[in-house]
């Protein structure tokens, strides 16, 4: 079997980044993958296998079909330590402790992210303004079309990528979360509205957090404007 057989697809490594909002998966490390060096941002990600991709690798699991071994479940995001630790160290790190992990970092990103169940839709429009507000001032601000652009010696495109990183992608991931603890109170198109805005995110995470070439971006939603508001 071939380790290309077990790889994941660009979309797993997606998932892979966006359920590890930017850090090692490991709860002794939670490491940031992502670095600011000063002239340019490199990541240290790893994408670890719980079951090795090949027969004779950490945790092998001969029983699973290359698509299970390169699939979501089978993965954790680790920075590049943390994965040559569990790897050396296969018996100390069996794939109960690691699928752990991985269920308890989900769990503490929810937290985080303040996915709290509001009494009303004025409480969830109150929590969601500010975040809104930051984002567009943000975009407003930096974004790449602007006339920096045409300055090969302008730093903005730097401040960008910082700000879309360390402020634009977690605001839109509390923001997310948030909304999927209130649907119930959404009301007209809002559920579709919601389900836009989830793929942007997929996509802007995409562009910021891999090295992947990807395609058209889904935009943000302008409807998410007047998510939750009232009249």
């Amino acid at each position: 079997m071939s380790t290309r057989q077990s790889s994941p697809d660009e979309f797993t490594k997606f998932r892979l980044f966006a359920a590890s909002g930017g850090y090692c998966q490991s709860p002794a490390c939670a490491r940031p993958l992502f670095l600011d060096t000063g002239s340019r941002t490199i990541h240290i990600a790893e994408i670890a296998h719980v079951f090795a991709a090949q027969d004779d690798g950490p945790r092998a699991n001969k029983q699973l079909a290359p698509e299970e071994r390169g699939s979501f479940d089978n993965l954790i995001l680790l920075c590049s330590a943390c994965h040559t630790i569990i790897d050396k160290s296969e018996k100390d790190y069996p794939d109960s402790l690691i699928k752990t992990w991985k269920r308890d970092h989900a769990v503490r990103l929810m937290e985080l992210f303040g996915a709290t169940s509001y009494g009303s839709r004025a409480e969830v429009r109150y929590f969601l303004e500010p975040l809104l507000d930051e984002n567009y001032a943000i975009h407003r601000n930096y974004n790449p079309d602007l006339d920096y652009r045409y300055n090969p010696e302008s730093d903005m495109a730097v401040t960008w990528q910082r700000n879309m990183r360390e402020r634009v992608i977690p605001n839109n991931r509390r923001i997310l979360a948030t909304l999927d603890a209130n649907r119930v109170k959404m009301v007209g198109d809002e559920l579709a509205t919601l389900e836009e805005f989830r793929q942007h995110i997929y996509d802007l995470e995409a562009r910021h957090f891999t090295d992947a070439v990807i395609g058209a971006q889904r935009r943000f939603p302008l409807k998410m404007s007047q998510m939750m508001a009232v009249d």
